[in-house]
Order: structure tokens, then sequence, then C-alpha cells
């Protein structure tokens, strides 16, 4: 049965919880993280988030971490290749080595925080289902996890799972919203914190953040600085939850849009626009 965020409920809860009821055994939040192997950005949310999240109001029970694209290394090289050219996959590609070879990764930062990791090949499989089930969080939250939550992994925690979009929602529903804020001509991309639901990026939102768009700007440089802010916005948001008073807001889906993946023509369009690539 799916927890619930409805605020009138979570203040119940953390007024049983302080007397002592059957909450006291959750004092502070139990919070599950799910996201991606990528050592140049989603990592630059767990460099901050774990070093300034409250560790008097969070447990940290977990972290499971698993491959970008769920696909082979061959595709992602050619869909890297398609979008950022010869040079620009060539930079990437010297970023990613130089990471590996000073061992810089999400593993290894939560390794040195104590955070437990919980391997699987699929977040649906559901022997790993199970296994979550047992540490009880009371939060999944996905930054940049790969693959659509089923209704097994929706219902696992006791409250919610939430997620960390970087783009306004639903206007910018799908992959790579930084990139497509910055086609679309916004002056600023809004990093979102929502609950998941069936449908992608169409739970409600629970707290945004926004971020300026320069006039010659980088789609590294905003996608580095979202995940950054990002990071403050869901300690800001899981401490919500934690107190009781965060108040989700609906969607109106009637302004929703879904973009995919990037071809190069949306790059070369990106380029003519003033702005790079990296």
């Amino acid at each position: 049965m799916t927890g619930s965020l409805d605020p009138s409920i979570l203040m119940a809860q953390s007024a049983e919880s302080r007397q002592g009821g059957p909450a006291s055994s959750h004092r502070k939040l139990r919070v599950l993280f799910v996201t991606e192997d990528d050592p140049i950005y989603v990592i630059r949310f767990f460099d901050s988030f774990l070093v300034e999240y409250p560790r008097e109001q969070f447990d940290l029970v977990g972290m499971t971490i698993v491959a970008p694209f769920r696909e082979s290394l061959a595709a992602t090289a050619r869909r890297m290749l398609s979008f950022y050219g010869v040079v620009g996959s060539a930079r990437l590609a010297a970023r990613f080595a130089a990471a590996k070879l000073r061992r810089r990764s999400i593993a290894t930062l939560a390794k040195r925080d104590g955070v437990p990791l919980v391997s699987t090949s699929s977040v649906n499989d559901p022997g790993y289902v199970a296994r979550i089930r047992e540490l009880y969080p009371d939060v999944i939250v996905s930054v940049a996890a790969p693959e659509i939550f089923r209704d097994e992994v929706l219902s696992a925690p006791r409250l919610a799972c939430i997620n960390l979009h970087s783009g306004r929602l639903p206007k910018f529903r799908g992959m790579m919203p930084t990139f497509w804020q910055m086609l679309g001509g916004e002056r600023q991309a809004t990093v979102t914190v929502h609950e998941m639901a069936p449908e992608v990026d169409a739970g409600r939102i629970l707290g945004t953040v926004e971020c300026a768009i320069h006039e010659r700007d980088s789609v590294d440089r905003l996608m580095t600085e979202a995940k950054v802010a990002g990071a403050g916005l869901m300690i800001h948001v899981l401490g919500e939850i934690a107190s009781g008073t965060v108040v989700p807001r609906p969607l109106d889906m009637s302004e929703a849009s879904y973009y995919s993946f990037p071809a190069r023509q949306d790059a070369r369009n990106l380029l003519r626009r003033g702005h790079r690539l990296l």
C-alpha cells in the first residue's frame, strides 16, 4: 500500500513519533537513494548532499547505483557521438577516464559516508523490491535513476518515492530537461522535486529552485549547477517531509510536454542560439 505525503497525516505521524507511538522507531527519516553511475554530473548532487544533509534528521539506509541509459557501452558511445560530435565526445571521455583513474564515483562517496550499497541489475526485480522493503525506507529518492519505477517499487516506502528533475513540470518532462529549457529560450531552468507516479514526471510537486540561464551559456555548466542546487532543494524537501510540513501541489497536465534525448540537429539549433554544449 502506497504511503502518503498529505500534510495532516504527516503531522499526526510526526506527533505520534515524538510521543513514543508506533512511529517512534523512525525518529529519523529513513531514506533510500536510487541513482545512476555518473562521475561527471550526477556525482555533483552527492558531493553536496552527503556533506550538507542533517544527520540528526535523516538516516540514509541504502544507495542503489545502476548503469546509465540501461544500454550497452557501444550504444551509449553512439548516442554521445551523435549529440556532442567527435571533439565533444572526446572531451567527455577524457573527463570520464580521469574520474575513473582518481577512483571518483558515487559508490566511493557512499562508502566514505557509511551508506550501504544495495546492488541490482533492475530496480523492478522482485528480489530487489523484497530487499528494499526489509530496509523499511520512509522515502525512496530517485536522482537520475534510468528506469521507470513500477507499482511494486512505488509502493515500497512508507511515505513516497520522490524524484529530482532538472526541469519545470509539466512542460519539460522527459530526458535532458536542462538542454530543452535552454533551447526553448527559457531565462532560467527550474529544478523540481516531485512525487513519483506511474506516469513519468507527473507526480505532485514538492519544491522547486531556479538556476539562471545566461545569454551565452553551456549545457555543461547548467547541468552542474542544477545538480548542486538540487541537493539543497532535496535536503529542504526531505526536512519538510520529516517535520510533516510538506505541501504537495498537483500538476496541470493540460500544459504537459515530453522530450526525448536530443538529436544532433537539436544540438546544432542550440549552438545557433549562441549556447555551447561543453
